[in-house]
């Protein structure tokens, strides 16, 4: 179900996608918990899904949810909570909390050049995206 639910959202058929991903995320809550790491992937999708549907506050509001249950069950410096950590910050620049983005986007730029590397393609494009939002792009 999550792999076609997938697919729908790489072909841009957002409510067939999201009626999909809402119930993976509903089933996997029950069967396995609020707290497990396959829960969290679904909520990550089904944000991704109403970001790129340009709902940015509810995609917020479940990528927040998320970060904050991936600090508490995986750790602040796992790579999941990194990424969790990087969605929050563009769903905040993309409501125009450019402050918090920025700061958000630093902690996270900083904790991902420690624990991933300068090189790793995550550190990278968080960098990037720090830097144009600096110079007021993006």
């Amino acid at each position: 179900m999550a792999n076609l639910a997938s697919t729908y959202r790489d072909q841009g058929q957002w409510k067939d996608a999201e009626e999909l991903e809402v119930q993976v995320m509903e089933t996997r809550k029950r069967v396995l918990g609020a707290e497990h790491p396959s829960t969290l992937t679904s909520m990550a999708n089904l944000a991704s899904t109403l970001w790129d549907q340009g709902r940015w506050k509810e995609a917020e509001e479940l990528e927040a949810k998320e970060f904050e249950i991936c600090s508490k069950v995986l750790g602040p410096e796992h790579p999941s909570t990194l990424i969790s950590m990087n969605n929050v910050a563009f769903s905040w620049k993309r409501q125009g909390r450019d402050q918090d983005a920025l700061a958000l986007m630093e902690d996270c730029l900083w904790l991902q050049s420690r624990i991933l590397g300068q090189d790793h393609p995550g550190t990278m494009s968080s960098l990037s995206a720090l830097n144009k939002w600096r110079m007021g792009n993006l």
